[in-house]
């Protein structure tokens, strides 16, 4: 199976598993992991001068705006990409103004290199429910999430403790299902545009049932993609 050099564009809402299904592909392939909640939340923890804004725009319940986000993924990219082998972006694009940036830098930096989205497909009543019921590891450098929700594949939350690095476990104030709501309505606005840009520009579009335990569909996306 010849997976190096590809990228990977994950597409689905908060809670669709798209997190989890990443850390497996960095686990099993050694592929380096781009999740823009991740980086904002890096930002905001240590307080530096774009995590101020962004903590800011999420407590007014905004969208964080496409060059605030974009400035964030070429910085990562430019300190990262030559690391690789195979690369996911996890919640970027967001918008199509995200992705047509993102198509301009991955024809810079990969010129060789099929870009491929994978759609996460999963009902909003389904995240709710992993929302509502998850907890994540606060240390800034594992983020590793857990829940009390079995169709997470989760680990048992009683000790409060991450099983990975002893980071104690959390709520996060945008995982309310006020919030929750909120966000999925943001995203559901820019799916379809995001799905039409693909089409248009004939980037293969791989679809998963995100519902399914997180290994079945870990086992679903190599099927698909190990050609």
């Amino acid at each position: 199976m010849n997976l190096a050099g590809k990228v990977f564009i994950f597409i689905g809402p908060p809670g669709a598993g798209k997190g989890s299904l990443s850390s497996l592909c960095v686990k099993q392939f050694g592929w380096l992991q781009i999740s823009t909640g991740n980086l904002c939340r890096k930002h905001i923890a240590e307080q530096t001068k774009i995590g101020k804004e962004i903590d800011l725009i999420i407590k007014s319940g905004k969208l964080i705006n496409d060059d605030l986000i974009t400035f964030m993924v070429f910085e990562w990219f430019s300190e990262n990409a030559h690391k690789a082998t195979g690369i996911i972006f996890d919640g970027y694009p967001r918008t199509v103004a995200q992705a047509e940036a993102f198509d301009v830098m991955i024809k810079i930096k990969f010129p060789s290199v099929k870009t491929r989205v994978v759609l996460f497909e999963i009902t909003d009543t389904m995240v709710i429910d992993r929302l509502c019921s998850r907890y994540v590891c606060q240390n800034p450098e594992c983020q590793a999430v857990y829940s009390h929700s079995s169709d997470l594949n989760a680990i048992s939350t009683e000790a409060m403790v991450c099983a990975l690095c002893s980071g104690s476990l959390g709520r996060r104030e945008d995982d309310s299902e006020v919030a929750v709501r909120k966000r999925l309505d943001i995203y559901h606005r820019h799916e379809q545009q995001l799905l039409d840009f693909y089409k248009k520009n004939e980037i293969d579009i791989i679809k998963l049932d995100a519902s399914k335990q997180l290994q079945q569909v870990f086992e679903d996306f190599v099927q698909i993609v190990g050609d």
